[in-house]
Protein backbone atom coordinates (compact mmCIF):
# COMPACT_ATOMS: atom_id res chain seq x y z
CA UNK A 1 0.00 0.00 0.00
CA UNK A 2 2.99 2.34 0.21
CA UNK A 3 2.67 3.50 -3.40
CA UNK A 4 -0.99 4.47 -2.96
CA UNK A 5 -0.34 6.49 0.19
CA UNK A 6 2.73 7.84 -1.58
CA UNK A 7 0.59 9.17 -4.42
CA UNK A 8 -2.09 10.64 -2.18
CA UNK A 9 0.68 12.22 -0.16
CA UNK A 10 2.30 13.58 -3.30
CA UNK A 11 -0.89 15.45 -3.97
CA UNK A 12 -0.78 16.70 -0.38
CA UNK A 13 2.83 17.75 -0.81
CA UNK A 14 4.76 14.96 0.90
CA UNK A 15 5.72 12.51 -1.82
CA UNK A 16 8.55 10.79 0.03
CA UNK A 17 6.83 9.33 3.02
CA UNK A 18 5.53 5.81 3.34
CA UNK A 19 2.78 6.93 5.74
CA UNK A 20 1.27 10.29 6.73
CA UNK A 21 3.59 12.34 8.95
CA UNK A 22 3.98 15.47 11.07
CA UNK A 23 6.78 17.92 11.90
CA UNK A 24 7.49 21.63 12.06
CA UNK A 25 7.29 23.34 8.64
CA UNK A 26 10.58 23.98 6.87
CA UNK A 27 11.61 27.47 5.79
CA UNK A 28 11.89 27.67 2.02
CA UNK A 29 11.62 31.45 1.77
CA UNK A 30 8.76 33.75 2.72
CA UNK A 31 7.08 36.37 0.53
CA UNK A 32 7.84 39.94 1.54
CA UNK A 33 5.20 42.44 2.56
CA UNK A 34 1.60 41.79 3.57
CA UNK A 35 0.81 38.31 2.29
CA UNK A 36 -2.63 36.78 1.86
CA UNK A 37 -2.92 33.74 4.13
CA UNK A 38 -4.84 30.62 3.07
CA UNK A 39 -5.29 27.58 5.29
CA UNK A 40 -7.03 24.23 4.93
CA UNK A 41 -7.12 21.14 7.13
CA UNK A 42 -7.81 17.51 6.24
CA UNK A 43 -8.63 14.11 7.67
CA UNK A 44 -6.86 11.09 6.19
CA UNK A 45 -8.78 7.82 6.16
CA UNK A 46 -8.21 4.26 5.00
CA UNK A 47 -11.31 2.16 4.30
CA UNK A 48 -13.36 4.80 6.13
CA UNK A 49 -11.23 4.71 9.29
CA UNK A 50 -9.28 7.83 10.23
CA UNK A 51 -5.52 7.27 10.24
CA UNK A 52 -4.21 10.82 10.19
CA UNK A 53 -4.70 14.56 9.76
CA UNK A 54 -3.04 17.15 7.52
CA UNK A 55 -2.76 20.91 7.19
CA UNK A 56 -1.92 23.16 4.24
CA UNK A 57 -0.90 26.81 4.69
CA UNK A 58 -0.25 29.14 1.75
CA UNK A 59 1.04 32.73 1.81
CA UNK A 60 0.50 34.78 -1.36
CA UNK A 61 2.20 38.12 -2.01
CA UNK A 62 1.51 39.28 -5.56
CA UNK A 63 2.97 36.56 -7.76
CA UNK A 64 5.05 35.02 -4.99
CA UNK A 65 3.92 32.09 -2.87
CA UNK A 66 5.11 30.01 0.05
CA UNK A 67 3.31 26.80 0.98
CA UNK A 68 3.73 24.57 4.04
CA UNK A 69 2.24 21.11 4.55
CA UNK A 70 2.35 18.85 7.56
CA UNK A 71 0.59 15.60 8.42
CA UNK A 72 0.56 13.17 11.31
CA UNK A 73 -0.77 9.72 12.03
CA UNK A 74 -3.45 9.32 14.67
CA UNK A 75 -4.91 6.48 16.69
CA UNK A 76 -3.41 3.00 16.49
CA UNK A 77 -1.45 3.86 13.33
CA UNK A 78 0.26 6.71 15.18
CA UNK A 79 1.07 4.53 18.17
CA UNK A 80 2.59 1.83 15.96
CA UNK A 81 4.67 3.97 13.57
CA UNK A 82 5.38 7.29 15.32
CA UNK A 83 5.52 8.79 11.82
CA UNK A 84 6.06 12.51 11.40
CA UNK A 85 7.22 14.97 8.75
CA UNK A 86 6.58 18.23 6.88
CA UNK A 87 7.27 19.96 3.60
CA UNK A 88 7.62 23.51 2.28
CA UNK A 89 7.93 25.13 -1.13
CA UNK A 90 8.24 28.66 -2.48
CA UNK A 91 8.21 30.23 -5.92
CA UNK A 92 6.05 32.35 -8.20
CA UNK A 93 2.71 32.15 -10.02
CA UNK A 94 2.04 33.54 -13.48
CA UNK A 95 -1.37 32.90 -14.96
CA UNK A 96 -1.89 29.13 -14.84
CA UNK A 97 1.84 28.43 -14.41
CA UNK A 98 3.64 27.51 -11.18
CA UNK A 99 7.38 28.21 -11.07
CA UNK A 100 8.98 26.66 -7.95
CA UNK A 101 12.22 28.09 -6.54
CA UNK A 102 12.78 25.93 -3.46
CA UNK A 103 11.44 22.74 -1.93
CA UNK A 104 12.23 20.94 1.31
CA UNK A 105 10.72 17.93 3.04
CA UNK A 106 11.66 16.01 6.16
CA UNK A 107 9.99 12.76 7.20
CA UNK A 108 10.58 10.33 10.04
CA UNK A 109 9.17 7.04 11.19
CA UNK A 110 10.56 5.52 14.34
CA UNK A 111 14.35 5.85 14.19
CA UNK A 112 14.44 6.42 10.41
CA UNK A 113 14.30 9.83 8.76
CA UNK A 114 14.66 11.23 5.24
CA UNK A 115 15.21 14.81 4.14
CA UNK A 116 15.19 16.33 0.67
CA UNK A 117 16.13 19.87 -0.27
CA UNK A 118 16.23 21.28 -3.77
CA UNK A 119 16.66 24.65 -5.46
CA UNK A 120 15.34 25.55 -8.93
CA UNK A 121 15.81 28.40 -11.36
CA UNK A 122 14.08 28.94 -14.70
CA UNK A 123 12.51 25.49 -14.39
CA UNK A 124 15.87 23.74 -14.00
CA UNK A 125 17.14 21.85 -10.95
CA UNK A 126 20.18 23.75 -9.63
CA UNK A 127 20.86 21.97 -6.34
CA UNK A 128 19.66 18.75 -4.71
CA UNK A 129 20.49 17.05 -1.42
CA UNK A 130 18.85 13.80 -0.31
CA UNK A 131 19.77 12.40 3.12
CA UNK A 132 20.32 9.47 3.25
CA UNK A 133 21.05 9.02 -0.47
CA UNK A 134 18.58 7.06 -2.61
CA UNK A 135 19.65 3.38 -2.55
CA UNK A 136 21.33 2.20 -5.76
CA UNK A 137 19.54 -0.59 -7.60
CA UNK A 138 20.49 -2.03 -10.96
CA UNK A 139 16.87 -2.14 -12.12
CA UNK A 140 16.03 1.45 -11.14
CA UNK A 141 15.23 3.62 -14.18
CA UNK A 142 18.01 6.25 -14.26
CA UNK A 143 17.25 9.97 -14.20
CA UNK A 144 18.25 11.91 -17.31
CA UNK A 145 19.03 15.60 -17.62
CA UNK A 146 15.61 16.26 -19.16
CA UNK A 147 13.93 14.67 -16.13
CA UNK A 148 15.16 17.52 -13.94
CA UNK A 149 13.80 20.29 -16.17
CA UNK A 150 10.31 21.71 -16.37
CA UNK A 151 8.98 19.92 -13.28
CA UNK A 152 7.21 21.05 -10.13
CA UNK A 153 7.67 19.77 -6.61
CA UNK A 154 4.88 17.93 -4.75
CA UNK A 155 4.05 20.88 -2.46
CA UNK A 156 3.84 23.40 -5.31
CA UNK A 157 1.62 20.91 -7.18
CA UNK A 158 -1.13 21.62 -4.65
CA UNK A 159 -1.54 25.12 -6.05
CA UNK A 160 -3.77 24.80 -9.10
CA UNK A 161 -3.77 28.31 -10.61
CA UNK A 162 -5.97 29.27 -13.54
CA UNK A 163 -5.23 31.83 -16.24
CA UNK A 164 -8.02 34.06 -15.01
CA UNK A 165 -10.56 34.01 -12.20
CA UNK A 166 -12.69 30.91 -12.78
CA UNK A 167 -16.06 29.78 -11.53
CA UNK A 168 -16.50 26.84 -9.21
CA UNK A 169 -16.52 23.55 -11.11
CA UNK A 170 -14.64 25.03 -14.08
CA UNK A 171 -13.00 22.30 -16.26
CA UNK A 172 -9.87 24.48 -16.42
CA UNK A 173 -9.17 23.48 -12.82
CA UNK A 174 -8.68 19.84 -13.85
CA UNK A 175 -7.34 19.78 -17.38
CA UNK A 176 -3.59 19.79 -16.72
CA UNK A 177 -0.66 17.43 -16.18
CA UNK A 178 1.38 17.66 -12.98
CA UNK A 179 5.04 16.92 -13.87
CA UNK A 180 6.38 15.93 -10.45
CA UNK A 181 9.90 15.34 -9.15
CA UNK A 182 10.36 14.60 -5.45
CA UNK A 183 14.15 14.36 -5.34
CA UNK A 184 14.33 10.68 -6.25
CA UNK A 185 11.57 9.90 -8.79
CA UNK A 186 10.14 11.77 -11.76
CA UNK A 187 6.49 11.00 -12.59
CA UNK A 188 3.48 12.64 -14.22
CA UNK A 189 -0.05 12.87 -12.88
CA UNK A 190 -2.36 13.79 -15.78
CA UNK A 191 -5.69 15.18 -14.56
CA UNK A 192 -8.88 15.18 -16.65
CA UNK A 193 -12.18 16.91 -15.95
CA UNK A 194 -15.01 14.48 -15.15
CA UNK A 195 -17.87 16.63 -13.91
CA UNK A 196 -18.93 19.61 -11.83
CA UNK A 197 -20.53 18.42 -8.60
CA UNK A 198 -22.46 20.28 -5.91
CA UNK A 199 -21.55 19.25 -2.38
CA UNK A 200 -22.57 20.22 1.13
CA UNK A 201 -19.53 19.02 3.00
CA UNK A 202 -18.18 19.52 6.47
CA UNK A 203 -15.78 22.24 5.27
CA UNK A 204 -17.25 23.50 2.00
CA UNK A 205 -20.67 23.95 0.43
CA UNK A 206 -20.74 24.67 -3.27
CA UNK A 207 -19.54 23.23 -6.55
CA UNK A 208 -16.27 21.34 -7.00
CA UNK A 209 -14.49 20.23 -10.15
CA UNK A 210 -14.08 16.46 -10.05
CA UNK A 211 -10.92 15.25 -11.81
CA UNK A 212 -9.69 11.77 -12.63
CA UNK A 213 -5.98 11.10 -12.39
CA UNK A 214 -3.35 8.62 -13.50
CA UNK A 215 0.09 7.71 -12.21
CA UNK A 216 2.72 7.65 -14.97
CA UNK A 217 6.26 6.83 -13.78
CA UNK A 218 9.05 8.30 -15.88
CA UNK A 219 12.38 7.83 -14.08
CA UNK A 220 13.86 7.02 -10.69
CA UNK A 221 11.40 4.17 -10.10
CA UNK A 222 11.78 0.37 -10.12
CA UNK A 223 9.42 -0.82 -12.90
CA UNK A 224 9.10 -4.46 -11.84
CA UNK A 225 7.87 -3.68 -8.33
CA UNK A 226 4.34 -4.86 -7.64
CA UNK A 227 3.22 -1.52 -6.22
CA UNK A 228 4.54 0.33 -9.28
CA UNK A 229 2.59 -1.95 -11.61
CA UNK A 230 -0.53 -1.63 -9.45
CA UNK A 231 -0.43 2.16 -9.60
CA UNK A 232 0.23 2.24 -13.35
CA UNK A 233 -3.01 0.26 -13.80
CA UNK A 234 -4.94 2.14 -11.12
CA UNK A 235 -8.06 3.80 -12.52
CA UNK A 236 -9.42 4.84 -9.12
CA UNK A 237 -7.60 8.13 -8.58
CA UNK A 238 -9.88 11.11 -8.04
CA UNK A 239 -9.34 14.71 -7.03
CA UNK A 240 -12.00 17.27 -6.07
CA UNK A 241 -10.91 20.88 -6.54
CA UNK A 242 -12.62 23.94 -5.06
CA UNK A 243 -11.69 27.58 -5.71
CA UNK A 244 -10.22 30.00 -3.21
CA UNK A 245 -12.48 33.01 -2.53
CA UNK A 246 -10.78 35.15 -5.20
CA UNK A 247 -11.00 32.37 -7.82
CA UNK A 248 -7.27 32.62 -8.53
CA UNK A 249 -6.40 29.15 -7.25
CA UNK A 250 -8.11 25.80 -6.97
CA UNK A 251 -7.08 23.66 -4.01
CA UNK A 252 -7.73 20.00 -3.20
CA UNK A 253 -10.93 19.48 -1.24
CA UNK A 254 -10.78 15.69 -1.53
CA UNK A 255 -8.20 13.21 -2.82
CA UNK A 256 -9.00 9.50 -3.19
CA UNK A 257 -6.56 6.80 -4.30
CA UNK A 258 -7.37 3.08 -4.34
CA UNK A 259 -4.95 0.70 -2.65
CA UNK A 260 -5.03 -3.12 -2.65
CA UNK A 261 -6.73 -2.99 0.77
CA UNK A 262 -9.14 -0.10 0.19
CA UNK A 263 -9.43 3.61 -0.54
CA UNK A 264 -7.02 6.15 0.90
CA UNK A 265 -8.96 9.42 1.21
CA UNK A 266 -7.79 12.89 2.20
CA UNK A 267 -10.78 15.20 2.74
CA UNK A 268 -11.00 18.77 4.02
CA UNK A 269 -12.33 19.56 7.48
CA UNK A 270 -11.60 23.28 7.03
CA UNK A 271 -11.35 25.12 3.73
CA UNK A 272 -10.61 28.72 2.62
CA UNK A 273 -13.67 30.95 2.52
CA UNK A 274 -15.81 28.57 4.58
CA UNK A 275 -16.86 29.41 8.12
CA UNK A 276 -15.08 26.97 10.45
CA UNK A 277 -17.33 24.39 12.02
CA UNK A 278 -16.81 23.07 15.56
CA UNK A 279 -14.00 20.53 15.71
CA UNK A 280 -15.15 16.99 16.29
CA UNK A 281 -14.26 15.52 19.65
CA UNK A 282 -11.30 13.16 19.18
CA UNK A 283 -12.36 9.56 18.98
CA UNK A 284 -11.38 7.48 21.97
CA UNK A 285 -8.53 5.16 21.33
CA UNK A 286 -9.27 1.54 20.81
CA UNK A 287 -8.45 -0.98 23.51
CA UNK A 288 -5.75 -2.37 21.22
CA UNK A 289 -4.10 1.04 20.94
CA UNK A 290 -4.18 1.58 24.72
CA UNK A 291 -2.77 -1.86 25.33
CA UNK A 292 0.04 -1.38 22.80
CA UNK A 293 1.00 1.99 24.30
CA UNK A 294 0.97 0.50 27.83
CA UNK A 295 3.41 -2.18 26.72
CA UNK A 296 5.83 0.44 25.31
Amino acid sequence: MKREIFLAASLMGLSLFTAPLQASPLDAGTPNGAATAIESRYDITLMGMQIGVAQLKIALDGERYKADVWTRLTGLAGVMTEGKGAGSASGSLSGATVAPAAFAVTTASGSKSVSVRMALSDGVLRALKVTPPVPERSNRVPLRDEDTRGFIDPVSALLMPVAQSARAGDPAACNRTLPLFDGSARFDIPLSFVRAQKINGRAFSGTVAVCSGRYLPIAGHVPDRADTRFMENNRDIELWLAPTPDGRLFLPYRIAVRSPVGMVVIEATRFPGAAPRPERAPASRSAAARELQARN
